[in-house]
């Protein structure tokens, strides 16, 4: 048994189940509809991907070693982690409501209930499902504009390449291990969510957890361009 590739299949396990910007991204999409989120959670394999592909041809290593191209991918992916970060809040507190939901919460029926104070007009109006090639692309771009990613792949790949073994196909090997878990793993919590999604998708869980996301995501990119500012 090759124990390096056990140990480095554990950690791995390690990396991509750890709740993060991928997580986070992957729960809010599935909880707008199944196909969105298992569309997400392939963006975010296909990211680490990228980012696998980088440490294997030592693309990765420039960018560690250029301090302004480093920064500039902080600042790329910082940003793009508070927008998803901000969109989710903005969703959380301004989620629509179903008919279904107006009979919990007050919101006007279609009968012409009499409405709760305060509750908009259009409430009722369903929100634009998020399409599969949006929710593909905001699962890529939040793994792959991650600045940590190639810094942990190029740091940690070379520790489990066993003394006297070609380096290139071992870190392939690795590398095919960490994409395959990122492909188990994120399409199981979509489909998870999607499972739990009638007791996920009620008014006050939905704002909950999207507001918890939304602020994982906001925390997560403000670290990152901190960061950059006090760098």
């Amino acid at each position: 048994m090759d124990g390096q590739l056990t140990a480095f299949t554990a950690v791995a396990a390690g990396m991509v189940t750890m709740p993060g910007a991928d997580f986070a991204v992957v729960v809010r999409n599935a909880l707008d509809s199944r196909r969105a989120g298992v569309a997400t959670a392939f963006g975010v394999a296909g990211g680490l991907l990228v980012h696998t592909a980088l440490a294997v041809a030592g693309l990765a290593a420039v960018l560690v070693a250029v301090p302004a191209l480093f920064g500039a991918v902080q600042l790329l992916g910082g940003g793009y982690l508070l927008y998803l970060g901000a969109r989710a809040l903005i969703g959380a507190f301004h989620r629509p409501a179903s008919p279904s939901d107006a009979a919990a919460d007050g919101t006007p029926a279609a009968d012409g209930t009499p409405a709760a104070e305060g509750t908009p007009a259009d409430a009722d109006q369903p929100a634009a499902p998020l399409g599969t090639a949006r929710s593909l692309r905001q699962g890529f771009l939040a793994n792959a504009l991650n600045p940590k990613a190639p810094v942990l792949f190029l740091s940690l790949l070379p520790q489990f390449v066993p003394a006297g073994q070609p380096a290139l196909p071992r870190t392939l090997l690795l590398a095919a291990v960490v994409v395959a878990m990122a492909l188990v793993w994120f399409p199981a919590v979509a489909l998870l969510v999607d499972r739990l999604g009638t007791w996920l998708r009620r008014p006050r869980v939905a704002r909950a957890l999207q507001a918890t996301t939304g602020a994982l995501l906001t925390v997560l990119g403000g670290v990152l361009l901190a960061e950059v500012v006090l760098a």
